[in-house]
């Protein structure tokens, strides 16, 4: 396969997932806003926390209220990491690989990305209520997904389509559970503050976990919450889970059987998945969450750049699709 259709094919997948995980967010953090109404710009806040793009949205707006987050994260053009610009990215990679993924699956992306930039021209309607532009959002994600497992071969284009969804996953999700424990746990004992149910709840939701936890987890705790979201082997966003599904895929297109490697990104991938294997969730609050967390990040950066170099033909400057208006 070219290194320039690998590219287009694994960064349509994580623009998509990224879009899909921001309206995730947005709408769960808007539900939070009504149940505690006395917090309302900390929530938002925190949003723009887990996103690392705190200096840009200072710049651009400043204030950390509703308005301004919601079409910072969703509309913003000059933020290339907005769901219009996920989307016009996705659009443009995908329209270089027609030949390549189902015509359903390019047919669905356009009209997704007519969608949002239609909203786009009415943001005040969403900004009021962003639950039915979210909900949009995330259901088109899941169809995409759907046409992906349903109308693919699992050839290399598959698996390089997997391979970056399933990193931008894990890495939204570290960083998800890296902000919100931040928020919710006391800096000094651990203790927990009244009122903190309803944020552990929609922390599971912005993560599409809720149901999924309560199914095999039962009782809410912040260490139950943490580990399923790290550890745990069944559930499809699990940190571990997506990581050792990358893995896999990312064997598949070397031919290189499991526990070896011929690439750096195949050594960094199998020390990741090595480690995370062995840990208990004793074991990452000893050393802190945060400090955890961050370090996971840079791994699975540094995963990235090594398939950019290794498959794609770049280094770590990024994707093919630059976010040009």
């Amino acid at each position: 396969m070219l290194s320039r259709v690998a590219s287009a094919i694994y960064w349509m997948s994580r623009y998509l997932e990224r879009a899909g995980n921001l309206a995730r967010v947005v709408e769960v953090n808007w539900h939070l806003t009504l149940d505690l109404q006395d917090s309302e710009s900390g929530e938002w806040k925190s949003l723009i926390e887990a996103s690392g793009d705190q200096s840009l949205f200072q710049e651009r707006y400043g204030y950390y209220d509703a308005a301004s987050v919601i079409t910072f994260l969703s509309f913003d053009r000059d933020y290339p990491n907005s769901i219009a610009s996920c989307l016009w990215a996705a659009r443009e990679n995908a329209r270089a690989i027609r030949e390549v993924i189902p015509y359903e699956m390019w047919n669905y992306i356009n009209i997704f990305y007519h969608l949002v930039h239609d909203a786009s021209t009415r943001p005040l309607q969403v900004v009021e209520n962003p639950f039915s532009f979210c909900q949009e959002i995330k259901m088109r994600d899941f169809i995409l997904g759907g046409i992906a497992a349903d109308a693919m071969i699992e050839d290399e284009a598959w698996h390089f389509a997997r391979l970056g969804r399933l990193l931008e996953r894990c890495d939204k999700t570290s960083r998800i559970l890296d902000v919100s424990f931040h928020h919710l746990l006391d800096s000094q004992n651990g203790a927990q503050q009244p009122g903190d149910s309803i944020h552990w709840m929609a922390l599971l939701r912005a993560t599409s976990a809720f149901n999924a936890f309560r199914r095999c987890r039962g009782r809410i705790s912040p260490e139950k919450v943490a580990d399923f979201l790290l550890f745990d082997h069944h559930f499809s966003r699990s940190i571990l889970y997506g990581l050792t599904h990358a893995q896999a895929s990312l064997h598949s297109i070397t031919g290189t059987r499991l526990n070896f490697f011929t690439c750096e990104s195949e050594r960094l991938l199998g020390q990741l998945c090595a480690d995370l294997s062995y840990l208990t969730i004793e074991d990452v609050f000893a050393q802190g969450l945060h400090r955890f967390t961050d370090r996971l990040q840079t791994r699975m950066n540094a995963v990235d750049a090594r398939l950019g170099i290794e498959f794609f033909g770049y280094a770590a400057q990024g994707p093919e699709v630059r976010m040009e208006q």
